[in-house]
């Protein structure tokens, strides 16, 4: 059978519709692959022994490996230039995460997200009151990324309370060089302060994903179904009345 090319065009266009649904709906079951992937990733790094301090990644190269392993290290806090990040929220409630340099035997400085809390309601710039011992420390955490950036009107901030940390600044400003990771301090012996640490786990919304796929696919065959319902099944039937 000839289509005639107003024809051609039309199941050209229901072509086009039904493989670009459909493979919006591959690409949310392989977002929901690679979140799960990472989810176990996270639970078999955190089964794994600490990883020594010596080994810690000096390299961005090597953090992907490092990522999500408990690690215990000893250091001094850089107290002075300890950020709050802002737009932290936590459970609904709007807060800051602290974040310090401990400064290593070896010279150099790591990132320390040490927890979270709230904001006063009463005066947004007030910042909680924190234990920050001036001498030796020993900091249990789990390796992580720099904290994530969120969205700023500014190109760049300083002071105390921060919407991001830029690393490049921070080490301008403390006047020491940083590992290319951050720790998220866990609680334990050497955690005096009243900071809540209760760190996101990865991949909490893979169901998200499963649902998002089922749409695009529902989608794709309602598209196909119909036109195959208007375009074929509905003209012959009138043709047989």
């Amino acid at each position: 059978m000839i289509l005639r090319p107003s024809e051609a065009l039309v199941w050209l266009g229901v072509l086009v519709a039904v493989a670009a649904t459909a493979r919006l709906g591959v690409w949310q079951l392989d977002r929901a692959a690679q979140k799960t992937h990472l989810e176990q990733s996270v639970n078999e790094r955190a089964q794994m022994p600490p990883l020594a301090g010596d080994q810690l990644a000096r390299e961005p190269a090597a953090l992907e490996a490092q990522l999500h392993r408990r690690i215990s290290l000893s250091g001094r806090w850089l107290a002075p230039h300890t950020v709050a990040l802002d737009n932290r929220p936590l459970h609904g409630r709007a807060g800051f995460v602290i974040t310090t340099p401990l400064l290593l035997a070896t010279g150099d400085a790591l990132l320390v997200q040490r927890g979270w809390a709230p904001r006063d309601a009463q005066d947004r710039a007030r910042l909680p009151a924190l234990d920050t011992p001036l001498g030796e420390v020993r900091v249990e955490g789990r390796i992580a990324p720099w904290p994530s950036h969120r969205l700023e009107l500014a190109a760049a901030e300083a002071g105390p309370i921060r919407q991001n940390l830029d690393a490049a600044q921070l080490a301008r400003e403390a006047g020491v060089a940083l590992r290319p990771l951050s720790l998220l301090q866990l609680d334990g012996p050497d955690a005096r302060d009243a900071l809540v640490r209760e760190w996101p786990v990865p991949s909490q919304d893979v169901w998200k994903h499963h649902g998002y796929a089922l749409q695009w696919f529902a989608i794709s065959a309602l598209i196909a179904g119909l036109a195959v319902w208007y375009r074929l099944i509905r003209p012959r039937r009138g043709q047989r009345s």
